[in-house]
């Protein structure tokens, strides 16, 4: 699955998740998305953050 693809796919299943919905939950979010990556592609990322 590319990048592209899964954050398609992360954002549709947010939509049953309401806490990832909010503003306050915005950097929640980031997180989860980023600990959703393939570890090569985090490695890739490194510490840049995900906003």
């Amino acid at each position: 699955m590319t990048v592209s693809e899964y954050a398609a796919k992360f954002e549709d299943l947010c939509r049953f998740a309401p806490h990832y919905n909010t503003m306050e939950a915005e950097e929640d979010k980031c997180v989860k998305f980023e600990n959703g990556l393939r570890p090569d592609i985090k490695q890739l990322i490194g510490f840049s953050e995900i906003k």
